[in-house]
């Protein structure tokens, strides 16, 4: 028992002292649509004065290129020396405007795509127009082609797909997958993702799967890191899914996405493999070792430490049976001889 309270006393230390303290008062031991309202409502408390105008001389600092602090990265943008501007990836802070070789504001979620559209725009604009988590610096011309195209699956650089669709380029999907995501959390059905992309929905606030897909395989990097950093003291609010991808898995499911803060568990077999599949789950648990000490023996405790269940692995297979358990988050604590493992697994 005295084992038992230990790790509790760890994970829940853990799961504290590695978020952001931005995120003191989020329950994040909540999954699916109530943490989505609970980041809704954490990330709606913003600046109501901040105008259009402003992202102007913000994103000088939220978009500067982290190889060069006289200029900006350009969204979609892949190569600086084709001789070809458009394409440029990064380009001088004061090159802003709208004519040739100049860069200007790029809705990422369409004005026209939402519901009501945003509206027209003009420096004075603020609330939903305004922004910044959603205003990236582009390319003039590229901003153009992407125009209010919906996103879609693709390849290698940004550019036109299928009919009528753009990829945003190997570089910057995941980005735009959690600047949808932020979106969509934050306006609620304004902003409905089915409406800024194409493909199968998830989850129980509707995702795409390939905005899920895009934040799994696209983690984030310090050039994104500089947003938050900037923005919470001068609009108020931070982006959830770059501070912590993996809260998109635990609201919509879908790929294990890249855990920021450390919450998933503790690991003894530190040089050694041990999963667990499907993650969130709502019928079985398999367990996959490839381990020295094979994994016999399992136990389920719920969040505050209590145990569920717990059995002794067939030699067949492992597996554990979470059909009959509740809604949320448990601990499940795999036994080898001599060595455990502790996994955070999500029951739908």
């Amino acid at each position: 028992m005295k084992q038992l309270v230990t790790l509790v006393i760890l994970l829940s230390a853990q799961l504290i002292l590695a978020q952001q303290p931005y995120y003191n008062n989020v329950d994040i031991t909540l999954t699916g649509q109530d943490l989505y309202f609970e980041l809704q409502q954490k990330i709606n408390v913003a600046s109501s004065s901040f105008t259009y105008g402003d992202t102007r001389d913000t994103m000088k600092i939220t978009d500067e290129d982290p190889d060069n602090n006289n200029n900006v990265l350009l969204l979609y943008g892949y190569n600086d020396t084709d001789g070809n501007c458009t394409t440029d990836r990064s380009r001088d802070k004061d090159d802003f405007g709208g004519s040739t070789c100049e860069y200007n504001r790029e809705h990422t979620f369409a004005r026209s795509n939402a519901n009501p559209t945003m509206g027209d725009v003009n420096n004075g604009s603020t609330g939903i127009n305004a922004d910044p988590h959603n205003i990236r610096p582009s390319d003039q011309q590229f901003n153009n082609n992407r125009d209010s195209k919906k996103f879609a699956a693709g390849s290698g650089n940004a550019g036109n797909v299928g009919s009528g669709n753009w990829y945003p380029g190997d570089e910057w999907k995941g980005d735009v997958a959690r600047m949808m995501m932020y979106m969509y959390t934050r306006y609620g059905n304004r902003c409905l993702p089915s409406l800024n992309g194409s493909g199968a929905l998830q989850g129980d606030t509707d995702m795409l799967q390939i905005y899920l897909q895009w934040n799994a395989e696209d983690p984030v990097t310090e050039f994104e890191d500089q947003r938050n950093a900037y923005l919470q003291p001068v609009y108020g609010n931070r982006n959830p899914f770059i501070d912590q991808p993996y809260l998109a898995t635990l609201i919509w499911g879908g790929p294990m996405a890249e855990d920021r803060w450390g919450v998933l568990g503790t690991q003894d077999f530190t040089a050694e493999t041990v999963s667990v599949y499907p993650n969130p789950a709502s019928e079985v648990v398999w367990v996959q070792d490839n381990t020295s000490a094979p994994i016999e023996s399992y136990v389920v405790y719920d969040i505050a430490g209590r145990e569920i269940k717990s059995a002794i692995f067939t030699a067949s297979e492992k597996k554990v049976d979470v059909s009959s358990l509740e809604s949320g988050v448990y601990l499940l604590k795999l036994n080898a001889t001599e060595k455990s493992v502790v996994k955070r697994i999500i029951v739908q």
